[in-house]
């Protein structure tokens, strides 16, 4: 039995007449009728009566109409969504983010996937350091990652989306904080609170660079991985810390953030494996580029 036999059939049950059915399906007659009755044969049973004047179905062929409905809309219903899977519309994507963009960018950005992407199930797996999520996009664990330059990319790919200015931010009791801008040669004789030095972050290289080329090394305090934590760690006094302008979304409560008077900033990324890419992968970068041009996302 093949498909065509249940729509041959379906189209006779429907018309309750042969010529009707043919014209309905663009073949002739004869051969409908040949298919039809091959169908009763391996069925072993009768599912239409035919008479000179009129054709109506048995009690069998009433149920089978049944079953034959419910297979070609079950049939059908698999290429609508087999299409939708290859467009990219239906699927399950995991995206990774380093701190700092899990507390700004993060709200905006799944709103706008729920909107535009609803049959895409986004997994988010925040604060993750730059060096963790390229190992994630390594071996599978994440399908794209928003993540700070430079990367170690050979096997990936990694478009920058936007440059983001670095801040420092303070206590609201240090003196700094009344200051409106603040050098980063004002931070030589304060302790920082850093992201962690043996996970190589991206953050703390680039602090580390912006403070010797105002002519000292920072002294590290405490080291934080989770940006929330060290933004903690800043408003119980324990140091200072460079972050980028986005960590203000925080808004916590002891924290004040201030611009630096030299123009240090970061690159933010989408990165993702090229071997691993699937339609539901690249609608979410297409939404992940939309979204991230908006300025005031």
């Amino acid at each position: 039995m093949e498909l065509r036999h249940l729509r041959y059939f379906l189209a006779v049950a429907e018309e309750l007449h042969f010529g009707r059915a043919a014209e309905r399906l663009h073949m002739a007659q004869p051969p409908l009728s040949q298919q039809i009755r091959q169908l009763e044969a391996e069925l072993g049973v009768a599912l239409f009566t035919r008479t000179t004047r009129q054709v109506a179905l048995t009690p069998a062929g009433a149920r089978y109409l049944e079953r034959t409905r419910a297979v070609l809309a079950a049939v059908d219903q698999a290429g609508v969504e087999a299409g939708r899977v290859a467009a990219g519309e239906v699927g399950r994507v995991s995206i990774g983010f380093i701190g700092s963009a899990t507390y700004s960018l993060l709200p905006k950005l799944a709103r706008h996937l729920r909107a535009t992407l609803p049959d895409v199930e986004c997994e988010v797996k925040g604060e993750m350091l730059t060096p963790e999520q390229v190992h994630a996009l390594r071996d599978g664990t994440i399908d794209v990652a928003l993540m700070r330059t430079p990367v170690p990319h050979q096997d990936l790919v990694v478009e920058v989306v936007r440059r983001e200015p670095l801040v420092v931010a303070l206590s609201s009791q240090h003196p700094l904080a009344e200051a409106e801008v603040v050098s980063v040669g004002d931070l030589r004789d304060e302790p920082f609170v850093t992201y962690p030095s043996e996970h190589r972050s991206v953050l703390h290289d680039t602090v580390l660079a912006a403070c010797q080329r105002a002519g000292f090394s920072p002294h590290t305090a405490v080291q934080a991985a989770e940006t929330s934590t060290l933004v903690v760690f800043v408003a119980a006094g324990l140091g200072v810390a460079m972050v980028p302008e986005s960590v203000g979304a925080l808004q916590l409560a002891g924290v004040t953030f201030r611009p630096l008077a030299e123009k240090t900033s970061v690159e933010l990324a989408i990165g993702w494996h090229p071997e691993r890419r699937t339609p539901a992968v690249d609608r979410v970068l297409e939404q992940l580029r939309i979204s991230l041009a908006d300025p005031d996302a």
